[in-house]
């Protein structure tokens, strides 16, 4: 247990959600025969639920302030259809009917924003207001029938990277090359970190150490990209999953490294602290929202893509599954607590799942009990790991070990 929490970075805890995706891949892919784990499927559940992560990218920063979003999915479903009412009716071009949409979505966070940060509506009577006027909206310039998109979008919903090389290695050389980079790219960061922490703190952390993490870690990566590229021949990695990586890295960085990113927390762990140290409070409401927006719209261009017509019923509950994302990624409800990484794996929690579960044929009805009573119970783990002093479930399974010199420190 001691070289695992080595391994770890010394709280094997944090990875529970990870432990408990593995599981949940491995049961579905022994219950339903094997169709898991499979290239097919694997391209299914970037391209097919691709909507899910890319959204909770942005309902992390709205959770982190201490608001939420409910009109998520009803605007990725106006701006779907918007976009493609202007290419069929007003002659659009693919790429201005994108950026139509994609000012629209402006325009609405712009909306969504004001009322919260200007008037002070909490942003779940905003947004609560914004789900129903957007979802009507939808279905009012829609007349409620499905409209066809151009033909050019399908790339960006369903399109996967370039085939090339297949008949000397049989596999997707593209994809292989970019499971290559992303073990580099770890494995540089893992390095330098060793290096600035012994900068910091005089104590380099063992070098096998970091070479075991990488090694697990680009196990993974390889594992990973080696399944993607012996898909088919014509398939490889989605292109919503290189879009999803793209994005990843860049929400990382913003909210890690920016002024921004550490607004958006400030504000989130106590808003009056923030405002006295010299946080633009309204400010960081206003772009949080409109970056949600923005979002939502992306996610709605994209599915269309995939689907090749927006329909009047897109977007339906998708602010479920995407809030649900960022709870079960370990955000705390009450604000300022929520990482981009931890999200993601509370996504793919949340996609894994919807996945798994229609593979063994479960209904609609039961996959949402299903669901509800996952994220019930992320949330009170949340909250039972937070109380002090009292551990987790975790924290009994893997007790901290009492340090003998601590104690007699404390005294009697």
């Amino acid at each position: 247990m001691k070289y695992l929490k080595q391994i770890f970075s010394g709280d094997i805890r944090q990875y529970t959600m990870v432990i408990a995706l593995v599981v949940f891949i491995l049961v579905f892919h022994i219950a339903s025969g094997g169709k898991v784990i499979t290239p097919s499927n694997f391209q299914n559940l970037i391209s097919g639920y691709f909507y899910v992560l890319l959204m909770a990218l942005g309902m992390l920063m709205v959770i982190v302030i201490g608001q939420i979003d409910l009109s998520v999915g009803s605007v990725a479903a106006f701006t779907g259809m918007f976009l493609a009412i202007t290419a069929r009716d007003l002659g659009f071009p693919w790429w201005l009917a994108i950026l139509a949409s994609l000012i629209v979505g402006v325009a609405i966070g712009s909306l969504q924003g004001f009322w919260l940060s200007k008037l002070n509506v909490p942003g779940f009577i905003t947004t609560l207001g914004g789900m129903m006027i957007f979802r009507g909206a939808t279905i009012w310039i829609s007349g409620s029938k499905s409209v066809p998109v151009p033909e050019e979008l399908k790339i960006f919903g369903a399109g996967y990277l370039p085939d090339w090389g297949r008949e000397l290695t049989g596999l997707n050389n593209l994809t292989l090359l970019l499971g290559i980079i992303g073990i580099a790219i770890y494995a540089f960061i893992q390095l330098r970190r060793r290096s600035r922490s012994a900068e910091v703190t005089g104590v380099k952390e063992g070098l096998w150490l970091v070479v075991l993490r990488i090694v697990l870690v680009g196990a993974v990566i390889g594992f990973l990209a080696y399944t993607f590229a012996s898909g088919r021949k014509g398939t490889s990695f989605p292109v919503p999953g290189v879009t999803l990586i793209i994005l990843i890295v860049f929400y990382q960085i913003l909210t890690q490294r920016t002024r921004f990113g550490r607004s958006v927390y400030a504000v989130g762990g106590n808003k009056n602290a923030a405002r006295l140290s010299g946080v633009n409070v309204p400010k960081t409401y206003f772009l949080t929202m409109l970056n949600m927006s923005v979002l939502a719209t992306l996610a709605g261009i994209m599915f269309v893509g995939r689907t090749t017509a927006a329909g009047p019923a897109d977007g339906n509950m998708w602010e479920l599954d995407v809030i649900a994302s960022v709870f079960i990624g370990g955000a705390a409800v009450s604000g300022g607590i929520g990482t981009v990484p931890s999200t993601m794996v509370g996504g793919m929690v949340m996609v894994v799942l919807s996945n798994g579960l229609q593979l063994l044929g479960v209904g609609a009805d039961r996959t949402a009990v299903i669901k509800g009573c996952v994220l019930l119970i992320a949330v009170a783990f949340d909250i039972l790991n937070k109380q002090q002093g009292r551990p987790s479930i975790t924290g009994r399974l893997f007790p901290k070990k009492e340090n003998p010199e601590e104690k007699a420190m404390e005294g009697p």
